[in-house]
C-alpha cells in the first residue's frame, strides 16, 4: 500500500470516529439497532436533574428552573423550525424524547418515540429529517461542566 493511501485511510477513519454521535436524531429503536441504546448513553451522560443532587448536573432550585425554561425554549424553537419548514402535525401527537447534550449545549443525540398509531410513517420520517437538520446547529441555552441528558414526555401540535 502506498503512503498516500494509508494517510487517506487514517484520515477517513479519524473523520468517521469523530463524527459518530454528533447531532444524531434517532428513534429509541433505531438507536438500539445502531448499537447506541439509551441505557448505554445514560452511562456516558449525567442526568440533568435527579432526586439525588450528587447524581444531577443542575443541582440547585435556581439551576433547575433555568433548565426548565431552556428546555421549553428548545421545544418551542423546534416547533417553530418545523412550522417554517412546512411540517404540520394536524392533530396533537404524544411522544417522548431523551436529549443528550455536550457541555457547550450542542446536541449529540436526540432520541424520540411516538407510540404506534400516533404518527404516520411518512410523517415520522419527515419529522426525523427536519429534527436532524435542527439539531446540527442548535445550542441549548445552558452549558455545564460535563455532558448531560434530559428527557420528557411531550405533546406536539400545530400552533
Amino acid at each position: 500500500m502506498s503512503k498516500s493511501f494509508l494517510l487517506l485511510l487514517a484520515f477517513l477513519t479519524c473523520a468517521a470516529v469523530t463524527s459518530i454521535g454528533q447531532g444524531r436524531a434517532l428513534t429509541f429503536q433505531e438507536a438500539e439497532n445502531q448499537g447506541v441504546p439509551f441505557q448505554h448513553l445514560d452511562s456516558l451522560y449525567k442526568s440533568a436533574v435527579h432526586t439525588d443532587e450528587h447524581l444531577a448536573v443542575f443541582k440547585t432550585t435556581e439551576e433547575q428552573k433555568s433548565l426548565q425554561v431552556a428546555y421549553a425554549k428548545l421545544l418551542q424553537d423546534l416547533g417553530n423550525f418545523l412550522r417554517e419548514n412546512g411540517f404540520k402535525w394536524e392533530k396533537q401527537i404524544r411522544g417522548a424524547n431523551r436529549i443528550y447534550f455536550r457541555p457547550d449545549g450542542s446536541i449529540d443525540y436526540f432520541l424520540f418515540h411516538f407510540p404506534e398509531g400516533q404518527l404516520a410513517p411518512d410523517k415520522e420520517k419527515k419529522f426525523n429529517r427536519l429534527l436532524s437538520l435542527f439539531i446540527q446547529d442548535y445550542k441549548f441555552e445552558l452549558t455545564a461542566g460535563e455532558k448531560f441528558a434530559q428527557c420528557s414526555a411531550v405533546k406536539y401540535s400545530d400552533i
